[in-house]
């Protein structure tokens, strides 16, 4: 093992640098010159390296010739604008005490906003020597800057105009996830060379579909620079989906049809102009350098004991992500570089809002979750985020890694029970109601606390990982063959049903039976106490063939298909229906929780549970693990803050059966002078309002979804 890096090879130094400023971190142009700075607690010397214009040529090695308080930091008056850099550092190269410098090894600025030229997979880009006896331990002496993307210094300047933050209630969000490059690849009123860009995203009719959709909140799967992993690319495959950050600032230049960043800010302005907001989904509790074996190619080499959370022996790195190593939040230094990337996309790119992926880890001390973990207190905290929507993927594999409904208020949270409950009590699992009935409302055993609203439950039915709707309906088990790990890899535990054939059939009545069920799910998603997810391409039943794990698809799998026909059609307007009914009334969208609880000052219950009959469930009937059927009226006098105001909301009655077979409903008594009027019946999906007078008897088709509105008889 070498106990200290070798110098690395020369290039001509310069000592035109100044001192400059310990702050702002990274690279900074004030009109007259550019600041660079960088954080390493245990370097020894830090080289700034100048390149040309096209990244190749190594044009000369500054050291920095300041330290200050853990930053290295120095000024150049004569860089500008579309400076092509990197960074070399310098120490100590003991893996088995948790450092591995090595200066000849390239670096990226985690903090750069820029990255140009991609990643070309190189044994020089490994800090130890691949096939050595000593494995990690040896020292790798090849010069890496031949194959690493290299950082550029920005203008950030941009003229935002009227631009401001869309701010949409969390009561009136509903959220689109999607992915940039997936998205546009197959859209016909894209041009061909911006399809799968943020350009590409910007096209009119691409925003004007989700407009019309009437969704609120445009959620981006990862835009962050990432990293191809070698053995996708040597299958001809790649890391379609993303979660392999190496740059927390900068967006991935595959994205940028035109190169420069402008592009996404004037993405973002176009779909603020359409009245929509722009979340990310965020990756910041692991990187693409992997585990002791993984490339060097920034934070490792930069301060590898600082970044990264490692075993007592210092040469290994936990791995609650279960990519190889682990962010360690709990480093101040750490801390501040996630804040200050979230801030950056906030201030700088005017985004909305945040899906941190495997939130869990970002809440983690060594002992366990811990909700007052210096980054969830930052968050609350901050005055910039907290003005965010802050969504956690509640989750890891790590110790205690499940915390769903333990996040602290402020925060949002996907709701997997949600997911997998829907699933089971369409597919006609036994024993589902009760907790069908407690996910319907908001999941209220799981965020009714501490004055957490419904809106803190994200409910889902697909998400990117896994099944889309369409296949959640068509296949029994997953098709991952075309990814190479023999159907290995991706859940095995998806809660579908292919309701009689596996995969694409033209019998009609499979037909029928799979589009009803995915007007079931979205009907009951979208009606559903809580903030709705709808996956794109979702509303017009896309396909990803059986594939629930499309992570390296960059291909038609993975990508949306504009050309869904008749049934895609039909589906897209059911949908957009139901949305519209969703904002039309706040009782589908209450910022208190429904709990059935008597008003005795109202004279109501928010919620009363109904049998076939027209009676209260009994407690008998919650506990008959065959009983798949029931209604639930919303009581209209029962207002979102509870106080009594002139006027009130709808009275509504859902319905749900989930038998095969039909039921005859007893719709509950009403008012003299008003009656129900059914606004929705997903085995009817194109009919008109229908008139129901009181003790009418309502044939609840078998496996379907009523919606009643109570109107007065002259309306």
């Amino acid at each position: 093992m070498r106990k200290k890096a070798a110098q690395a090879p020369q290039v001509m130094s310069t000592s035109r640098i100044r001192e400059g400023l310990p702050f702002p971190l990274g690279a900074t142009w004030d009109g007259l010159g550019v600041n660079f700075a960088i954080f390493s607690a245990h370097a020894t010397k830090v080289e700034l390296c100048l390149f040309d214009s096209s990244g190749e040529t190594e044009l000369e090695r500054i050291e920095l010739p300041e330290y200050t308080d853990e930053i290295w930091h120095g000024y150049l008056p004569d860089a500008h604008p579309g400076q092509i850099y990197g960074y070399r550092v310098y120490g100590p190269y003991e893996p088995e005490a948790g450092h591995r410098f090595n200066p000849n090894k390239l670096l990226i600025d985690p903090y750069a906003k820029q990255l140009v030229g991609e990643l070309k997979w190189s044994e020089a880009l490994f800090g130890y020597t691949i096939g050595h006896p000593d494995g990690d331990l040896s020292f790798d002496e090849r010069d890496s800057a031949p194959f690493v993307p290299k950082c550029k210094v920005i203008d950030p300047a941009f003229t935002w105009g009227r631009d401001h933050p869309v701010q949409v209630p969390w009561d009136r969000t509903i959220v689109y996830e999607t992915h940039v490059r997936g998205f546009t690849m197959r859209h016909p009123a894209v041009p061909e060379e911006n399809r799968g860009t943020f350009a590409g995203l910007k096209t009119p009719e691409v925003i004007d579909h989700i407009r019309k959709l009437g969704v609120s909140s445009i959620e981006l799967l990862p835009i962050h620079a990432f990293v191809q992993d070698q053995h996708l690319l040597e299958k001809g495959m790649s890391n379609y989906w993303g979660y392999n950050s190496i740059a927390f600032f900068a967006p991935h230049p595959g994205y940028l049809a035109n190169g420069k960043i402008t592009e996404f800010k004037e993405m973002v302005a176009h779909l603020h102009n359409a009245g929509l907001e722009v979340i990310l989904d965020v990756v910041y509790n692991h990187t693409a350098e992997g585990n002791e074996l993984g490339p060097t190619l920034s934070m490792r080499g930069i301060d590898n004991a600082a970044y990264y959370r490692l075993m007592p022996d210092k040469r290994y790195y936990i791995n609650d992500s279960g990519t190889g190593n682990t962010l360690d939040l709990s480093h101040p230094c750490v801390l501040q570089m996630v804040t200050d990337s979230l801030r950056y996309w906030v201030t700088e790119m005017h985004v909305d809002g945040f899906r941190f992926d495997l939130a869990t880890i970002l809440g983690r001390e060594h002992y366990g979750f811990d909700e007052r973990h210096g980054f969830l207190v930052a968050c609350r905290q901050d005055p910039v985020l907290a003005s965010t929507k802050l969504i956690a993927e509640p989750w890891d594999i790590g110790p205690g890694g499940y915390q769903v409904g333990r996040f602290p208020p402020g925060w949002a949270e996907w709701n997997d029970q949600y997911r997998d409950t829907v699933r089971a009590f369409w597919k006609g699992d036994e024993g589902q109601l009760a907790d069908f009935a407690a996910r319907f409302t908001g999941s209220g055993d799981l965020f009714n606390q501490r004055g957490r609203k419904p809106f803190s439950s994200v409910n889902f039915i697909t998400a990117h990982d896994g099944f889309t709707l369409n296949d959640l309906v068509s296949y029994n088990h997953k098709h991952n063959e075309a990814n190479d790990e023999d159907n290995r890899d991706g859940s095995d535990n998806n809660l579908s049903w292919n309701h009689g054939h596996e995969g694409p059939t033209t019998n009609p009545q499979i037909c029928d039976l799979r589009m009803r069920q995915m007007r079931n799910f979205f009907a009951t998603l979208l009606l559903s106490q809580g903030t709705p997810m709808i996956v794109a391409g979702d509303e017009f039943a896309r396909t990803q063939h059986g594939n629930n794990n499309a992570y390296c698809q960059d291909s038609e799998i993975g990508w949306v298909d504009w050309e869904f026909g008749e049934d895609g059609e039909a589906l897209l307007a059911f949908v957009r229906k139901l949305i519209r009914l969703r904002q039309r009334f706040p009782m589908l969208r209450r910022n208190r929780f429904l709990v059935g609880a008597y008003n005795e000052e109202l004279g109501v219950k928010d919620i009363t549970w109904l049998a076939p009959n027209g009676e209260e469930m009994s407690i008998e009937q919650w506990h008959d693990s065959q009983n798949r059927c029931m209604g639930m009226v919303f009581d209209g006098r029962a207002q979102p803050t509870g106080i009594r105001r002139v006027g009130s909301d709808a009275t509504l009655l859902i319905v749900v059966n989930a038998h095969h077979d039909e039921v005859k409903f007893l719709l509950p008594q009403v008012p003299q002078g008003m009656h129900w009027n059914r606004l929705i019946d997903t085995h009817k999906p194109t009919s008109r309002p229908e008139r129901f007078e009181y003790n009418s008897e309502y044939d609840v088709h078998g496996r379907s979804l009523q919606l009643f509105e109570l109107i007065k008889d002259e309306e």
